[in-house]
C-alpha cells in the first residue's frame, strides 16, 4: 500500500508556480492575480478563502479579497462580478460557495466571465471540459488527475467507479478519466444515492473514487484486493474526545481499507490540498491565456 500524499504534491506544484512567478518579475511581466469574493461569515469559507489569499502570497501572485457583508443583495453582487470581468488587473477569480439562501447562486455563477472562471464551475467551461477542448477545470478533479499522473498510477482500461454525482467533484472526474491521455483511458461506472447495490460494482472496480461526504462510507468488504482508492470526502464528526471537539474523516474507512488498497489517499492530506494548488494553476493558466489574446 503507497500513500498519495496530496499535501506533498500540492507544495511541489506551488514551488513549481512559484519559479515561473519569479521568471516573470524578472522579465517585468506582470504576475497573475487571483481575485475571491467572499459573502458573509461562514466558518469553513473564511477558514478556506484565507489559505487561498496566503498562499497567493506565498507564491508571488497578487490577491484581492473582496468580502462582502451577509446582507448583500444579489444584485449588488452581480455588480461586483460585473466590475471584476471588466477589471484587466484581474485575470481570475472566484465566488466562494455557499451563497447565502437570498441568492441564486447559479445564477451568479452564469455571470462570471467563462475567462475568469478559475473554479471551472461555468457551463462553458464544463462543456469544453467534456468535449477535451482546452478549459478549465474545477480544482478538485484537476487535482485527483494530478496526483494520479504524478504518482504514474496506472488507470489504462481500468474499471473506475466514482461514488457521487456532483457537478463540482463526481460528474467531472468521471468525464476526466473516460476521456484519452494520461490518468485516464478508463472504463467508468458512476453510482449515487439511487444506485442499487454499490458494493456489486465497487469489488469489481480497479479505481474508486469517493465524494459522497458519508464518513467512513467505503468498507473493507466492498473493495477488493490492489485497489486505488481517492477519497474525497472529508467531514467534520463531533468527539468531545478531541482537543477541537471534532475529528476530520473521509469517505473511507481508512484504517480498515488501507491494507487491501495499492494506492490510496489519506484525509486530511489527500485531495484536499491539491483543491488550492489547481486553482492556482489555473490561474497562472489565465494569466498566459490573456497574454496570448493581447
Amino acid at each position: 500500500m503507497k500513500i498519495l500524499d496530496g499535501k506533498k504534491v500540492s507544495n511541489d506544484i506551488k514551488e513549481e508556480i512559484a519559479v515561473e512567478v519569479s521568471q516573470m518579475k524578472e522579465r517585468g511581466e506582470k504576475v497573475p492575480h487571483l481575485a475571491a469574493v467572499l459573502v458573509g461569515n461562514d466558518g469553513a469559507s473564511l477558514t478556506y478563502v484565507g489559505s487561498k489569499v496566503r498562499s497567493c502570497e506565498k507564491i508571488g501572485f497578487e490577491s484581492t479579497l473582496i468580502h462582502l457583508p451577509e446582507d448583500t443583495s444579489e444584485e449588488s453582487l452581480l455588480s461586483k462580478v460585473e466590475e471584476l470581468n471588466e477589471n484587466p488587473e484581474i485575470d481570475g477569480y472566484i465566488v466562494q460557495l455557499p451563497l447565502p439562501k437570498h441568492i441564486d447562486e447559479q445564477k451568479v455563477l452564469m455571470a462570471v466571465d467563462p475567462d475568469k472562471d478559475v473554479d471551472g464551475f461555468h457551463p462553458v467551461n464544463f462543456g469544453k471540459m467534456a468535449l477535451d477542448m482546452e478549459a478549465f477545470i474545477p480544482a478538485t478533479p484537476f487535482g485527483i488527475m494530478e496526483i494520479l499522473k504524478r504518482y504514474k498510477v496506472d488507470t489504462e482500461g481500468k474499471h473506475v467507479v466514482v461514488i457521487g454525482r456532483s457537478h463540482i467533484v463526481g460528474r467531472p472526474i468521471s468525464i476526466l478519466m473516460s476521456q484519452k491521455g494520461e490518468a485516464a483511458n478508463c472504463t467508468v461506472t458512476l453510482t449515487h444515492s439511487r444506485t442499487k447495490d454499490i458494493k456489486e460494482l465497487t469489488l469489481q472496480a480497479d479505481i474508486i473514487v469517493s465524494a459522497l461526504g458519508v464518513p467512513k462510507f467505503l468498507k473493507a468488504d466492498m473493495v477488493k484486493e490492489g485497489t486505488v482508492i481517492i477519497d474525497v470526502g472529508i467531514t467534520r464528526v463531533p468527539d468531545d474526545s478531541k482537543p477541537k471537539g471534532y475529528y476530520i474523516t473521509g469517505d473511507v474507512d481508512f484504517e480498515a481499507v488501507s491494507p487491501k488498497a495499492s494506492f490510496i489517499t489519506p484525509v486530511p492530506g489527500g485531495v484536499g490540498p491539491m483543491t488550492i494548488a489547481m486553482l492556482l494553476k489555473n490561474t497562472l493558466l489565465a494569466r498566459a491565456r490573456h497574454r496570448s489574446k493581447k
